[in-house]
């Protein structure tokens, strides 16, 4: 069970990374069909309103029988083939009748690296027979609202869809066997605290010490289960958390990049410079112009 902690964790860096995720097409196969979807930079996923079918990928380790209201996500878009039946069924094929299918693709303002997506495994799969109420009335809402194509449908399957993602996160986060990145660490109690205080106090000057002090473990033993768990040191997993909210904090034109540099904890604006584009290869400088360029043409688009 994941505690108070892990969960504000969780929903700090997934506010901070800003997901995005669409419904792509609601499609109906009927007869023999196949469906190859290549690769992409996008996480990709698919739930099946009706129906049933297989899906193939080198990631697999076998072919996968999908039912009604199961759902299958490939968090970093491997490429896959849906199908009605198997060229060398290892079964029978799939029932006779029309297969109703949702697409959908998920994608994070910040990129394709982020603690949460770095977490997640080639692919997984939630069953509707194990599925919770609330996610299995949430894809059925989904399944709903697609279908219609009502005036401002696109603007409410995009809410539906992010949310949709977020429920089928969480319950894989609850359900997986071999949790591995954040996601395991946001689990663990002692973890849980000292990325919460990173999270939640990033212009605080920590240490490996204090960090420890925090989690109420040796220094040893916790910078070494830290680095185990997430891959990075503490004080590198602090420094890109710091980054990435001084890149959103950036946006705000009210704000200085002396101010900025402060709360995050630099005591000279010439080293936070240094510090961010040693981390996103680019200084806080372009942030500002993009931020000013995305606010120009919202109000040139307000005049029209």
């Amino acid at each position: 069970m994941l505690d108070r902690l892990g969960e504000n964790v969780f929903a700090a860096v997934l506010r901070a990374h800003q997901l995005h995720a669409r419904v792509t097409d609601n499609i109906t196969y009927c007869g023999n069909w196949t469906d190859r979807d290549a690769a992409t930079d996008r996480g990709l996923f698919h739930l099946l309103d009706s129906g049933s079918c297989w899906v193939e990928s080198a990631v697999l380790p076998e072919p996968l029988r999908l039912q009604a209201g199961d759902l299958i996500m490939f968090p970093h878009g491997h490429g896959h083939t849906l199908c009605n039946a198997l060229s060398q069924p290892i079964e029978a094929g799939a029932a006779p009748g029309a297969t109703i299918m949702l697409c959908g693709e998920f994608t994070f303002a910040t990129g394709r690296h982020n603690p949460i997506l770095d977490a997640l495994p080639d692919w997984f799969v939630l069953r509707a027979d194990n599925a919770d109420a609330g996610f299995r009335t949430l894809a059925q809402l989904l399944a709903t609202e697609s279908g219609k194509g009502n005036f401002g449908s696109e603007v409410v399957l995009d809410k539906l869809a992010d949310a949709f993602f977020v429920m089928a996160l969480r319950s894989y986060i609850e359900r997986a066997e071999n949790r591995r990145g954040l996601l395991a660490a946001i689990f663990d109690p002692r973890m849980a605290r000292a990325l919460h205080v990173i999270h939640t106090q990033p212009g605080k000057p920590w240490t490996v010490a204090s960090l420890a002090e925090v989690a109420l473990q040796s220094r040893t033993a916790f910078a070494q289960q830290f680095s185990d768990l997430l891959g990075i040191s503490p004080i590198d997993y602090l420094t890109r958390w710091r980054m990435t909210e001084a890149a959103r904090t950036l946006r705000d034109p009210r704000r200085s990049v002396a101010a900025i540099a402060e709360q995050f904890g630099y005591q000279t604006e010439a080293a936070f410079r240094r510090a961010f584009k040693k981390l996103h290869g680019f200084g806080p400088g372009k942030i500002r112009r993009e931020a000013a360029h995305a606010a120009q043409s919202e109000t040139v688009n307000e005049d029209d």
